[in-house]
Protein backbone atom coordinates (compact mmCIF):
# COMPACT_ATOMS: atom_id res chain seq x y z
CA UNK A 1 0.00 0.00 0.00
CA UNK A 2 1.23 3.47 -1.19
CA UNK A 3 2.45 5.57 1.90
CA UNK A 4 3.85 8.33 0.30
CA UNK A 5 2.64 8.97 -3.45
CA UNK A 6 -1.18 8.44 -4.90
CA UNK A 7 -1.91 7.72 -8.02
CA UNK A 8 -4.89 8.33 -9.88
CA UNK A 9 -5.70 7.49 -13.54
CA UNK A 10 -7.87 10.24 -15.74
CA UNK A 11 -8.85 8.47 -18.86
CA UNK A 12 -4.87 7.31 -20.47
CA UNK A 13 -3.56 10.16 -17.87
CA UNK A 14 -2.10 8.96 -14.21
CA UNK A 15 -1.77 11.69 -12.36
CA UNK A 16 1.13 10.69 -9.87
CA UNK A 17 0.72 12.98 -6.20
CA UNK A 18 4.24 12.85 -4.13
CA UNK A 19 2.05 12.92 -0.64
CA UNK A 20 4.60 14.04 2.09
CA UNK A 21 3.46 16.75 3.61
CA UNK A 22 3.72 19.82 4.60
CA UNK A 23 6.98 19.75 2.43
CA UNK A 24 6.86 16.84 0.39
CA UNK A 25 10.70 15.31 0.65
CA UNK A 26 12.13 12.42 -1.19
CA UNK A 27 12.88 9.92 1.65
CA UNK A 28 14.26 6.64 0.47
CA UNK A 29 11.17 5.29 0.66
CA UNK A 30 9.85 7.29 -1.04
CA UNK A 31 11.64 6.66 -4.19
CA UNK A 32 11.42 3.53 -3.96
CA UNK A 33 7.96 3.53 -3.92
CA UNK A 34 7.67 6.17 -7.18
CA UNK A 35 10.16 3.06 -8.89
CA UNK A 36 7.53 0.70 -8.45
CA UNK A 37 4.70 2.85 -9.11
CA UNK A 38 6.56 3.86 -12.65
CA UNK A 39 7.24 0.06 -13.20
CA UNK A 40 3.57 -0.62 -12.62
CA UNK A 41 2.02 2.34 -15.16
CA UNK A 42 5.14 0.95 -17.43
CA UNK A 43 3.56 -2.27 -17.82
CA UNK A 44 -0.49 -0.40 -18.09
CA UNK A 45 -1.21 0.31 -21.53
CA UNK A 46 -4.40 2.08 -20.69
CA UNK A 47 -1.77 4.91 -19.49
CA UNK A 48 -0.07 6.89 -21.66
CA UNK A 49 1.73 9.99 -19.85
CA UNK A 50 2.09 10.57 -16.52
CA UNK A 51 1.93 14.04 -14.38
CA UNK A 52 4.17 14.17 -11.18
CA UNK A 53 3.07 16.54 -8.88
CA UNK A 54 2.98 17.61 -5.27
CA UNK A 55 0.06 17.20 -2.50
CA UNK A 56 -0.66 21.23 -1.29
CA UNK A 57 -0.13 24.39 -2.45
CA UNK A 58 2.88 25.29 -0.98
CA UNK A 59 5.90 22.57 -2.04
CA UNK A 60 6.09 20.31 -5.34
CA UNK A 61 9.36 19.27 -3.26
CA UNK A 62 11.58 20.42 -0.72
CA UNK A 63 14.21 17.68 -1.86
CA UNK A 64 15.98 15.62 0.54
CA UNK A 65 14.52 14.18 3.30
CA UNK A 66 17.09 16.00 6.15
CA UNK A 67 16.72 13.56 8.56
CA UNK A 68 18.24 10.72 6.75
CA UNK A 69 21.53 13.22 6.30
CA UNK A 70 23.00 10.84 8.69
CA UNK A 71 23.28 8.01 6.61
CA UNK A 72 25.74 9.90 4.33
CA UNK A 73 28.53 9.74 7.12
CA UNK A 74 28.66 6.17 6.39
CA UNK A 75 30.16 6.77 2.82
CA UNK A 76 29.20 3.32 1.72
CA UNK A 77 25.53 3.21 2.90
CA UNK A 78 25.82 7.23 1.23
CA UNK A 79 27.13 5.87 -2.07
CA UNK A 80 24.07 2.89 -2.32
CA UNK A 81 21.56 5.77 -1.27
CA UNK A 82 23.02 7.92 -4.12
CA UNK A 83 22.85 4.82 -6.23
CA UNK A 84 19.24 4.19 -5.62
CA UNK A 85 18.11 8.26 -6.36
CA UNK A 86 20.25 8.14 -9.42
CA UNK A 87 18.43 5.08 -10.40
CA UNK A 88 14.92 6.33 -9.97
CA UNK A 89 15.46 9.56 -11.70
CA UNK A 90 17.49 8.34 -14.33
CA UNK A 91 14.18 5.64 -14.89
CA UNK A 92 11.96 8.68 -15.09
CA UNK A 93 14.29 10.40 -17.94
CA UNK A 94 14.34 7.25 -20.02
CA UNK A 95 11.04 6.21 -19.31
CA UNK A 96 9.19 4.92 -22.91
CA UNK A 97 5.87 7.28 -21.87
CA UNK A 98 6.28 11.18 -21.43
CA UNK A 99 6.23 12.66 -18.20
CA UNK A 100 5.32 16.03 -17.34
CA UNK A 101 6.00 17.55 -13.98
CA UNK A 102 3.37 19.62 -12.67
CA UNK A 103 5.35 22.02 -10.42
CA UNK A 104 2.68 23.54 -7.56
CA UNK A 105 5.12 24.94 -5.34
CA UNK A 106 8.82 25.48 -4.49
CA UNK A 107 10.83 22.60 -5.87
CA UNK A 108 14.15 23.33 -3.96
CA UNK A 109 16.93 21.11 -4.24
CA UNK A 110 15.69 17.19 -4.96
CA UNK A 111 12.62 18.64 -5.58
CA UNK A 112 14.04 20.90 -8.65
CA UNK A 113 16.69 17.85 -9.54
CA UNK A 114 13.53 15.58 -10.02
CA UNK A 115 11.55 18.22 -12.26
CA UNK A 116 14.53 18.12 -14.05
CA UNK A 117 14.16 14.75 -14.79
CA UNK A 118 11.09 14.61 -16.11
CA UNK A 119 10.69 15.12 -20.07
CA UNK A 120 8.13 18.43 -19.71
CA UNK A 121 7.21 20.68 -17.07
CA UNK A 122 4.58 23.56 -16.21
CA UNK A 123 4.64 25.47 -13.30
CA UNK A 124 2.45 27.85 -11.55
CA UNK A 125 3.18 31.18 -11.46
CA UNK A 126 3.85 31.22 -7.96
CA UNK A 127 6.22 28.53 -8.06
CA UNK A 128 9.77 28.55 -7.43
CA UNK A 129 13.28 26.94 -7.93
CA UNK A 130 16.45 26.47 -6.40
CA UNK A 131 19.36 24.32 -5.83
CA UNK A 132 20.60 25.71 -2.41
CA UNK A 133 23.07 22.68 -1.31
CA UNK A 134 25.72 25.17 -1.88
CA UNK A 135 24.86 26.80 1.72
CA UNK A 136 24.98 23.45 3.41
CA UNK A 137 28.52 23.09 2.71
CA UNK A 138 27.63 20.38 0.27
CA UNK A 139 26.47 20.11 -3.68
CA UNK A 140 23.30 18.90 -5.63
CA UNK A 141 23.60 15.49 -5.58
CA UNK A 142 20.48 14.04 -7.71
CA UNK A 143 22.06 15.20 -11.15
CA UNK A 144 21.85 18.84 -10.98
CA UNK A 145 24.93 20.06 -11.69
CA UNK A 146 24.61 17.13 -14.83
CA UNK A 147 21.02 18.17 -16.11
CA UNK A 148 20.63 21.58 -15.26
CA UNK A 149 23.73 22.87 -17.72
CA UNK A 150 22.10 20.80 -19.81
CA UNK A 151 18.73 22.20 -19.93
CA UNK A 152 19.91 26.38 -19.57
CA UNK A 153 23.67 26.47 -20.59
CA UNK A 154 26.74 26.41 -18.36
CA UNK A 155 27.17 29.51 -17.26
CA UNK A 156 23.34 29.81 -16.09
CA UNK A 157 23.87 26.89 -14.61
CA UNK A 158 26.93 27.76 -12.59
CA UNK A 159 25.15 30.80 -11.71
CA UNK A 160 22.60 29.02 -9.83
CA UNK A 161 24.15 26.47 -8.21
CA UNK A 162 27.53 28.52 -6.77
CA UNK A 163 24.99 30.83 -5.83
CA UNK A 164 22.08 28.46 -4.19
CA UNK A 165 19.66 31.62 -5.12
CA UNK A 166 15.68 31.25 -5.73
CA UNK A 167 14.67 31.65 -9.04
CA UNK A 168 10.38 32.52 -10.23
CA UNK A 169 8.76 30.77 -12.42
CA UNK A 170 9.17 33.46 -14.68
CA UNK A 171 12.65 33.61 -14.63
CA UNK A 172 12.91 29.93 -15.32
CA UNK A 173 10.41 29.89 -18.40
CA UNK A 174 13.10 32.35 -19.25
CA UNK A 175 16.19 30.05 -18.96
CA UNK A 176 13.84 27.07 -20.39
CA UNK A 177 14.33 24.80 -17.37
CA UNK A 178 10.34 24.88 -17.29
CA UNK A 179 7.54 24.72 -20.37
CA UNK A 180 4.83 26.72 -19.32
CA UNK A 181 3.15 28.47 -16.98
CA UNK A 182 -0.25 28.70 -15.50
CA UNK A 183 -2.38 30.12 -13.02
CA UNK A 184 -2.13 28.08 -9.36
CA UNK A 185 -5.85 27.46 -9.82
CA UNK A 186 -6.18 26.25 -13.25
CA UNK A 187 -2.28 23.91 -13.25
CA UNK A 188 -3.39 20.63 -12.90
CA UNK A 189 -6.23 21.52 -15.37
CA UNK A 190 -3.80 22.55 -17.55
CA UNK A 191 -1.29 20.15 -16.99
CA UNK A 192 -4.19 17.18 -17.88
CA UNK A 193 -5.01 18.72 -20.80
CA UNK A 194 -1.36 18.95 -22.45
CA UNK A 195 -0.63 15.11 -20.78
CA UNK A 196 -3.83 14.15 -22.67
CA UNK A 197 -3.05 15.62 -25.94
CA UNK A 198 0.29 13.57 -25.91
CA UNK A 199 -2.04 10.76 -24.70
CA UNK A 200 -3.92 10.84 -27.91
CA UNK A 201 -0.93 10.31 -29.83
CA UNK A 202 0.77 7.02 -31.31
CA UNK A 203 2.82 5.29 -28.10
CA UNK A 204 4.38 3.60 -30.74
CA UNK A 205 5.94 6.85 -32.18
CA UNK A 206 6.24 8.38 -28.47
CA UNK A 207 8.47 5.82 -27.16
CA UNK A 208 10.50 6.12 -30.18
CA UNK A 209 10.97 9.93 -30.31
CA UNK A 210 11.72 10.01 -26.84
CA UNK A 211 14.79 7.17 -26.77
CA UNK A 212 15.92 9.09 -30.02
CA UNK A 213 16.06 12.12 -28.17
CA UNK A 214 17.45 10.83 -24.61
CA UNK A 215 19.93 8.46 -25.52
CA UNK A 216 21.21 11.05 -28.55
CA UNK A 217 22.12 13.97 -25.85
CA UNK A 218 25.24 12.72 -24.97
CA UNK A 219 26.59 11.48 -28.11
CA UNK A 220 27.74 13.03 -31.88
CA UNK A 221 25.72 13.82 -34.14
CA UNK A 222 26.13 11.10 -36.16
CA UNK A 223 25.46 9.10 -33.52
CA UNK A 224 22.44 10.18 -32.74
CA UNK A 225 21.20 10.03 -36.26
CA UNK A 226 21.98 6.44 -35.92
CA UNK A 227 19.70 5.93 -33.12
CA UNK A 228 16.76 7.82 -35.08
CA UNK A 229 16.65 6.01 -37.86
CA UNK A 230 17.09 2.86 -35.79
CA UNK A 231 14.07 3.89 -34.43
CA UNK A 232 12.23 5.19 -37.53
CA UNK A 233 12.78 2.54 -39.77
CA UNK A 234 10.19 0.12 -37.72
CA UNK A 235 7.67 2.76 -37.29
CA UNK A 236 6.55 2.48 -41.22
CA UNK A 237 5.46 -0.83 -40.39
CA UNK A 238 3.02 -0.29 -37.76
CA UNK A 239 -0.73 -0.17 -37.88
CA UNK A 240 -0.60 3.55 -35.87
CA UNK A 241 1.15 4.37 -38.91
CA UNK A 242 -1.02 3.08 -41.65
CA UNK A 243 -3.76 4.45 -39.26
CA UNK A 244 -2.19 8.29 -39.82
CA UNK A 245 -1.55 8.33 -43.05
CA UNK A 246 -5.11 7.23 -43.91
CA UNK A 247 -6.40 9.58 -41.28
CA UNK A 248 -4.57 12.72 -43.08
CA UNK A 249 -5.76 11.86 -46.53
CA UNK A 250 -9.48 10.58 -45.45
CA UNK A 251 -9.23 14.73 -43.26
CA UNK A 252 -10.42 12.51 -39.95
CA UNK A 253 -8.89 12.10 -36.72
CA UNK A 254 -6.40 9.51 -36.21
CA UNK A 255 -7.17 6.70 -33.71
CA UNK A 256 -3.91 4.89 -32.35
CA UNK A 257 -4.09 1.81 -31.12
CA UNK A 258 -0.11 1.15 -29.96
CA UNK A 259 -0.09 -1.74 -32.53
Amino acid sequence: MSKNCEIQVNQNVAIFTIDRPPMNTLSRETLLEMETHLNNLEQDDKVRAIIITGSGDQFFSAGADITEFSDFVDMEKARQNLQVMHGVFRKMETYPKPIIACINGKAFGGGNELQMACHLAIASETAEFALPEIRLGIMPGYGGTQRLPRLIGSRAALELILTGKRITAQKALQYGLINRIATSSNLLVEAIHWAQEMASGPPIAMKAILDSVIRGLDRSLEEGIAIETENMLPLAKTEDAIEGVSAFFMKRKADFKGK
